[in-house]
């Protein structure tokens, strides 16, 4: 049986033994204390869904879904089960009630119960991330030319923004109590951006680009260490290819360091219609 809850009070002990399984974390939250509270505000957010999976009347799933009907778009931003059969009732649900939606998962790669039937659906499988952590301290870096977004620059970040995702330009503008967007500007004109979010206790830079033309003079790092700055006293995450030396570098540089064990997989399945 599956069924939507309106309350986790009697559920603290089982996110918590979940949590805490090296196998079935879920790399996103620092703590079991930090996934409960995104659990107890998920419950006021009426886009957000919390299901519950239970065989003869005892919990064996628990999982927290963004899911803008709307649109066709569904996030997965938490899972919690050790058995295979629970994650199977979930995506018979969503596979009968949600046709024709993309679902995004992001999950603990050690998941192989999640991933065996990531793989049984075809779903499409991105780069393995490393995540990072901002440590405390403060590394000093120049942030001139980075402003925040605003009207007067509207125009030129939509135009130069990443459209082959789900968070467009237009959609980041107007969730202002999700994301902050930092912006590049060179003698008025847009060279780059970073949105990030602002709803956490630990924020995650969520898109960064410069122009081509711009790149290796320093801009990125202007971005990131603006976002940092922004954020505090907030911790801040990010996720990196565990490919991209370059890219791992320079995060070091800026004061983050390898959370060694909370690597994550990012999945795309597009629901049958």
């Amino acid at each position: 049986m599956i069924k939507e809850l309106n309350s986790i009070d009697c559920y603290m002990d089982y996110i918590k033994k979940i949590n805490e399984d090296p196998l079935f974390s879920n790399p996103s939250y620092s703590n079991s204390d930090e996934l409960i509270s995104s659990f107890q505000k998920a419950i006021n957010r009426p886009d957000d869904h919390i299901f519950g999976i239970y065989e003869d009347d005892e919990l064996t799933g628990l999982f927290l879904l963004l899911i803008k009907e709307e649109e066709k778009y569904m996030e997965m931003i938490a899972c919690l089960s050790q058995k295979k059969s629970a994650y199977k009732k979930l995506f018979d649900y969503l596979q009968m009630n949600y046709p024709g939606f993309q679902a995004d998962f992001v999950f603990n790669p050690k998941n192989n119960l999640l991933r065996s039937i990531l793989i049984e659906k075809e779903a499409s499988f991105d780069t393995e991330q490393q995540k990072m952590l901002l440590r405390d301290g403060q590394v000093y870096v120049d942030t001139s030319g980075i402003e925040a977004l605003s009207e007067r620059y509207m125009d030129q970040y939509i135009d130069m923004h990443d459209r082959d995702r789900y968070w467009t330009a237009e959609k980041v503008a107007e969730a202002k109590e999700r994301f902050d967007v930092y912006l590049a500007v060179c003698d008025e004109k847009v060279i780059g951006y970073l949105d990030i979010t602002n709803c956490f206790d630990e924020n995650e830079p969520y898109d960064i680009m410069v122009l081509e033309a711009y790149r290796g003079q320093g801009w990125g790092r202007k971005l990131l260490a603006a976002a940092i700055e922004g954020n505090r006293p907030k911790g801040m995450m990010l996720q990196v290819d565990v490919d991209n030396a370059a890219a791992i570098r320079l995060y070091e540089s800026l004061g983050f360091a390898k959370a060694e064990g909370r690597n994550s997989q990012t999945v795309n399945w597009m629901i049958p219609a």
